[in-house]
């Protein structure tokens, strides 16, 4: 197959992608998710609320900035579950997720994290250290692809 056929056929089974009304707005001209066949990719998914506050960053009574990997993990993991719920699945159809941390020290208890949403049967995964996000106070981004069997299935927004 030629690679413009290819493509022709990869744009002919995509069946959806959104911008989810509930979730943060993407800061830049990407969705929340796109479909290809039964396939979902989930963009990377911060703490950032709909408000743009982000969770786990809180500024104390000295006016110092504490950022908690554990809230912005929860947070990271419920924002990708309410975004493969709209594209018509959940966690559970997580095949594989890329982790993106801010510092590599943060490991350990973001893993704590993930172990209470995920066992070891759960999606393929790698984890990454980069030297920042699109926000100073994130200190992680989750992507991931889902397999939702109903490749017809029309998002929920």
């Amino acid at each position: 197959m030629m690679a413009k056929e290819a493509l022709t056929k990869i744009s002919d089974d995509v069946a959806g992608e959104g911008v989810v009304p509930f979730k943060a707005t993407p800061r830049g001209a990407y969705p929340h998710f796109r479909r290809a066949g039964p396939f979902v990719f989930v963009s990377g998914t911060s703490s950032r609320n709909p408000d743009n506050t982000i969770r786990g960053a809180q500024i104390d009574a000295m006016g110092t900035m504490k950022l908690d990997i554990r809230e912005q993990t929860i947070a990271c993991i419920e924002n990708m579950r309410d975004i493969l719920e709209v594209a018509g699945g959940g966690l559970e159809n997580l095949v594989e997720v890329t982790t993106f941390l801010v510092n590599m020290n943060d490991f350990a208890e973001y893993n704590a994290v993930y172990g209470d949403y995920f066992t070891s049967d759960g999606p393929a995964r790698t984890t990454v250290a980069v030297h920042q996000l699109p926000h100073p106070s994130l200190v992680i981004e989750i992507r991931g692809v889902a397999y939702i069997a109903s490749p017809d299935a029309e998002p929920n927004l």
